[in-house]
């Protein structure tokens, strides 16, 4: 296993490419905490890691840097270090045409997909 030992933090990992990320993360022996925005859903996502490992779900409500930190807090916490963080949450809840989005939209897209990544 290419990971064992490792402690990983995927932010955005309860759905998606970034789910598929975290349980290879996981089946390469990778211990995980996955960090899931409000309106993200975990059930199932630990169920189906795979490998010898330990998940740790932690909510996060807006991905915050106080979000963030409480996940890095979490990892630190569960198991002593923190080696990986992957930080690819985004939002695609609402597809609409920019003309349509309005400005609270716009701004809270921009928050999580561009500002949420540093």
């Amino acid at each position: 296993m290419k990971l064992e030992n490792k402690v990983v933090l995927v932010n955005g990992g309860s759905s998606g490419i970034r789910k598929e990320i975290a349980r290879l993360f996981a089946k390469e022996g990778a211990s995980v905490v996955v960090v899931a925005g409000a309106n993200e859903k975990l059930e199932g996502t630990i169920d189906q890691m795979e490998g010898n490992h330990k998940i740790v779900s932690v909510p996060a409500s807006d991905n915050s840097e106080d979000d963030i930190q409480n996940a890095i807090n979490a990892a630190v916490k569960e198991f002593g270090k923190l080696d990986i963080v992957l930080n690819c949450a985004g939002i695609a809840d609402i597809i609409t045409p920019v003309l349509d989005m309005g400005e609270g939209i716009w701004e809270i897209d921009l928050s999580v997909d561009l500002t949420g990544a540093i």
